[in-house]
């Protein structure tokens, strides 16, 4: 009687089986999510994690031994103990060191920062360059650690997208692993680097990869938990900067007054950005006309540096007093504007030097002194209705980071973690989402795309724009013996009346020379000397550079939609 249960039941349980491991062959072999990736993300994390917190350890002892001083975090304060020429040269060796190490590993003698990660992650398969990238974290290290005006976390991403690029390269990743790898790099390091497991998740999502595609959401999650749990278990759980307890916010009185903060911040960070590029706009032309060795340029720049801080020593590092005493209110006035301009100043010099670092903590420095000279305004002209000044403080910092980022999301959540307050959340959205709105409009959306256009990198109008340069002609066309090559004469025709690319050409220059002539192909040629007729390699035709855009278009859509 009981056989036949017994023999269906065993055949239940066989096919159970089958399917289970079935199903485990499917996950680590074929998934978009597949255990495997999560276990080398979770490695990546780790790296890239241990990497964020060496750097900030060794930008911290290195502060120690050449400042003298037992607390970082108090470093402006020490220094105005120190004798002036002090203040004055360790800028201008810092400097020095930092030209003679870019001059030496790079080709333009810059540092690398989170640009190069957002066109390595756009362009090259989720991939930076190794050595320069090493040198970048070398020199910015040095900066930071000499009184350079700048931030962190740009060398922290670049040297975590360095890591990942490593990895990518072991295990022959394709161009959507190599990106989800570089993106969990990035987050761990962000997470690592301030504490803000949310934040740098998001901002790996927001800034780098530019979607949220729900592949990559798991890995890079991974990734961002692994870094902020090395950071904790190095520094504690404890937030970057600690506020006062009491925020108050008058709830819908007082929400205009914070739309006009966002407006503001969003003039405050497009200034920001415009003094950066106008400053190394001016400075390469002085460079070339005066006809200085690249190597020294650091070192003048950190000249400027020291003689600004002989006065405002504030704008030494990352900032991390001053802005610790505008988000708790310990300025007044007058010096919280004067502060704000002076690190303006000093941030424009210390990147037109191509000192290197980053503009996140400086951003948030800039931003928080704004605010709370913003907020000792809107709270002495309407004492009745305003809450704290210091809650103005905590909306400009994220204000102004937000637009320079370009990223509301992490930006906005970044700025809670850093400081623990949640209670603030609606002030802090309404004043990130009108600067970021601004700014986007007078420059290329972020800092750090527009750093990309004037460069000749298209990522800022999307994908449709930089996928044509993602294409050379040589690689589309038909050659001379390929039976559906363009007759000869044609092609000899269209050469003599000039209609023609070379064989290194991108699609972005062929397609628009498609509507100009209205030719359904154009012929491919090297011009010889003068006197040698050009040498045909082939035909692009028309339709052939729309097959390959339309391909290219189609696999980024599935890429951030799956």
């Amino acid at each position: 009687m009981d056989t036949p249960r017994q023999s269906w039941i065993k055949q239940k349980s066989d096919s159970l089986v089958a399917n289970c491991k079935e199903g485990w062959r499917v996950l680590l072999q074929d998934g978009p999510g597949g255990i495997q990736f999560w276990f080398i993300a979770l490695i990546v994390g780790i790296a890239a994690g241990g990497a964020a917190v060496l750097f900030r350890l060794g930008v911290e002892q290195l502060q120690k031994f050449l400042y003298g001083t037992d607390d970082t975090r108090l470093l402006h304060s020490f220094a105005e103990t120190l004798p002036w020429f002090s203040i004055l040269l360790l800028p201008v060796f810092g400097g020095l060191a930092v030209g003679l190490i870019l001059n030496r590993f790079t080709e333009d003698a810059r540092a690398k920062s989170v640009a190069e990660v957002i066109e390595g992650a756009a362009l090259n398969d989720g991939r930076v360059e190794t050595k320069e990238g090493l040198a970048s974290a070398a020199a910015s290290m040095i900066t930071l650690s000499t009184g350079g005006s700048t931030g962190r976390e740009g060398p922290v991403v670049h040297l975590a997208g360095v890591l990942a690029s490593w990895v990518s390269n072991k295990i022959k990743a394709d161009g959507i692993n190599g990106r989800d790898l570089l993106g969990c790099a990035v987050a761990a390091a962000v997470s690592a680097s301030f504490n803000a497991p949310i934040a740098g998740a998001l901002f790996a999502l927001e800034v780098i990869l530019r979607h949220f595609a729900v592949h990559a959401f798991a890995p890079i999650v991974i990734a961002s938990v692994v870094g902020t749990v090395i950071s904790r278990l190095t520094f504690g759980d404890v937030t970057e900067f600690a506020l006062i307890p009491e925020t108050g916010l008058a709830f819908y009185v007082e929400l205009p007054a914070f739309l006009i903060l966002g407006l503001l911040a969003g003039l405050v960070a497009f200034a920001l950005m415009r003094s950066i590029f106008f400053a190394d706009d001016m400075v390469t032309e002085l460079t070339r006309r005066s006809g200085l060795p690249r190597y020294l340029r650091p070192a003048c720049a950190g000249l400027a540096l020291g003689a600004i801080a002989l006065w405002y020593p504030h704008i030494i590092g990352v900032g991390y007093e001053t802005t610790s005493a505008a988000i708790t209110g310990q300025l007044v006035w007058h010096e919280a504007v004067v502060f704000c301009i002076v690190k303006v100043f000093a941030v424009a010099i210390t990147m037109a030097g191509r000192m290197g670092g980053g503009v996140f903590s400086p951003s948030l420095m800039v931003g928080a002194l704004f605010g709370l000279a913003f907020g000792l305004t809107a709270t002495s002209i309407f004492p009745n209705v305003s809450g704290s000044e210091t809650l103005y403080a905590l909306a400009g910092m994220g204000a102004v980071a937000a637009a320079v980022l370009g990223a509301p999301i992490s930006t906005t959540l970044i700025v809670f973690e850093l400081t623990g307050d949640w209670q603030t959340g609606l002030a802090v959205m309404v004043a990130v989402s009108t600067s970021t709105a601004l700014a986007s409009k007078m420059v290329d959306r972020s800092f750090f795309l527009t750093q990309l256009e004037r460069r000749n990198v298209h990522l800022s109008k999307g994908p449709q724009a930089y996928l044509l340069s993602m294409f050379r002609v040589a690689n589309v066309m038909r050659t001379p013996d390929d039976a559906r090559a363009a007759p000869e004469d044609r092609v000899w025709e269209a050469i003599e009346e000039g209609v023609w690319v070379g064989p290194n050409a991108t699609l972005e220059t062929a397609l628009p020379l498609f509507e100009e002539t209205r030719r359904q192909f154009l012929p491919v040629v090297t011009v010889g000397e003068e006197g040698e007729p050009p040498e045909i390699h082939g035909t692009l035709f028309h339709v052939d550079a729309l097959r390959a855009y339309n391909k290219a278009l189609a696999a980024t859509a599935a890429e951030e939609h799956s």
